[in-house]
C-alpha cells in the first residue's frame, strides 16, 4: 500500500498518525514503486493533482478527506483501513482532452478532471463562436466565458455558475455559459459524452481570453477543441456508505 499526504498542517498531521498505524505503507513521494492502492491524505484539490500525477499508473486511488469539502474523498478514519479498501466500490472517471490554439500559434494539450474553461481576460466581454460536432450552435456568444465539466466535475464550478448536476451514469458533458450576456434566454446544453466542442475566440486580439483545464491555464487562446479522452481513465474507491453516485444525488436536494 501507498499514500501521498499534501503540505498543509492537518494532512501532515494525519500522515504521521498513518506512518504510525501502518509502518509497512510506503510513502509514494519518497519512493516509487509499484503498489496495489494510493491513499490520498488532503482535500479535492490535492486529489486532482495526484490524479494527474499518477495519470500513468493506472494505480486506484483512496482519498481520505483532510481539507473543507471533500468529495472526492472518504471521511477520514485511522483505524479498520485495510477491511474498508477491501469493501470499497470503484468509480472510474474518464477526462476531457483540451487543444488550445494561441494567438501566436503555439499549441497547447492538456487534460481536465472536472472541466475546461474559458475566461475574458480583459475588462470586456468575451466573443465566442460555439459549433458542435462541425455544426455550428451559437454564431456569438458574449459574456464573460463558458466551460465545458464532466459528470464528477459537474457540481465544482459548473454548478457555481448555474449549470445542472449529472449524475455519473448519464454519460453527458455540460455546456455551461458564464455569466452570459447574448444570447439573453442561453443558459447552456447538455451533451453526449461523445461530442466535439469547438471554441472560436472572436476578435481575440481586443477581447483575449484564456482557456484553463484544471491547474493547467493557457492565455491569449484563439481556439479550444474539447472531447471526452476514452483511452485514459482514473479509478476512485469510496466507502459503500459514502459512494460517489450518492454524493452526486444528495448535492440535488442540498439548501
Amino acid at each position: 500500500m501507498g499514500f501521498v499526504a499534501d503540505k498543509t498542517p492537518d494532512a501532515q498531521m494525519v500522515r504521521e498518525l498513518l506512518v504510525q498505524h501502518y509502518p509497512e505503507w510506503v510513502d509514494m513521494n519518497l519512493a516509487s514503486v509499484h503498489v496495489d492502492v494510493i491513499i490520498v491524505l488532503g482535500g479535492d484539490g490535492f486529489m486532482l493533482q495526484t490524479m494527474h500525477r499518477f495519470i500513468d499508473r493506472k494505480t486506484p486511488l483512496y482519498g481520505m478527506n483532510c481539507g473543507t469539502v471533500g468529495f472526492l474523498l472518504n471521511q477520514f478514519h485511522l483505524e479498520h483501513i485495510p477491511d474498508r479498501l477491501v469493501a470499497a466500490r470503484s468509480v472510474k472517471l474518464f477526462p476531457l482532452s483540451m487543444y488550445a490554439r494561441c494567438m501566436n500559434g503555439r499549441e497547447v494539450e492538456a487534460l481536465a478532471i472536472n472541466e475546461v474553461s474559458l475566461f475574458r481576460e480583459s475588462r470586456q466581454a468575451a466573443k465566442l463562436r460555439i459549433t458542435v460536432d462541425h455544426v455550428p450552435r451559437i454564431k456569438e456568444l458574449v459574456g464573460d466565458g463558458i466551460l465545458i465539466a464532466t459528470p464528477a466535475g459537474s457540481t465544482a464550478y459548473n454548478f457555481s455558475a448555474g449549470g445542472p448536476i449529472i449524475p455519473l451514469s448519464a454519460n453527458v458533458l455540460a455546456l455551461t455559459p458564464i455569466a452570459p450576456f447574448r444570447p439573453r434566454r442561453w443558459r447552456g446544453a447538455l451533451l453526449e459524452h461523445t461530442s466535439s466542442i469547438l471554441l472560436d475566440v472572436l476578435h481575440p486580439e481586443k477581447r483575449p481570453v484564456s482557456a484553463v483545464a484544471d491547474f493547467t491555464e493557457v492565455r491569449n487562446v484563439s481556439a479550444v477543441f474539447v472531447t471526452e479522452q476514452r483511452k485514459i481513465s482514473f479509478t476512485l474507491l469510496f466507502d459503500p456508505e459514502h459512494n460517489l453516485d450518492e454524493r452526486i444525488r444528495m448535492e440535488q436536494f442540498t439548501d
